[in-house]
């Protein structure tokens, strides 16, 4: 296995803006998750539809739709400004490895929100705490509401294994192979 680099300039970081859009997205997702997984526990399992479900229900609409435009904002940061180079101690297969889990959950960090906003517009279920509507994208169809939220609860599983994924080599590469490909979104971790 491959040890650390020598020295920290051969590892480059992500810019402070690229950082600052992946925390802030780690973020939400780590509170999106938990609330939609119990939000639809509450309402779809228990049958409670309190006002604790309700707002449960309006803040993961907000969050979600949050989340989304942020990973907008991040590809088009991604897109115009790029990524530093791979961690240079990575082997071919990692680096195809690491592309892939990034694009992927790229991929699902946009298309989990859309496939929830699809179902809400199709429910509708466009109402934020009493206080406004969000646009529908599509015409009311309940039957065809609950193909879009399976389609979402799908999407959001298969993120939620990508990032355990992303997560596990991150922590793989820092304790086990002990090299800087943490420090790169993370500059105060680098050997």
């Amino acid at each position: 296995m491959s040890t650390a680099p020598e020295n920290r300039t051969a590892t480059r970081t992500y810019s402070r803006t690229a950082r600052a859009l992946h925390w802030a997205t780690v973020a939400l997702v780590a509170i999106q998750v938990p609330v939609g997984f119990t939000m639809a526990y509450r309402g779809n399992t228990l049958k409670v539809w309190d006002k604790l479900t309700g707002a449960l229900y309006n803040g993961h609409k907000v969050v979600g739709v949050t989340i989304l435009v942020l990973v907008l904002w991040r590809l088009a940061y991604r897109f115009t400004r790029g990524a530093p180079p791979d961690e240079p101690t990575l082997e071919p297969w990692q680096k195809l490895a690491s592309h892939a889990n990034h694009w992927g959950l790229y991929l699902l960090l946009v298309a989990t929100p859309v496939a929830g906003y699809v179902g809400i517009s199709l429910f509708p279920a466009l109402d934020i705490f009493g206080l406004f509507k969000l646009p529908g994208i599509v015409a009311p169809d309940k039957a065809a509401a609950g193909t879009a939220f399976a389609v979402h609860l799908a999407l959001a599983i298969a993120l939620v294994g990508l990032i355990g994924m992303h997560v596990a080599a991150a922590l793989f590469h820092y304790f086990v192979r002990k090299d800087n490909v943490l420090g790169r979104m993370l500059p105060r971790l680098l050997r």
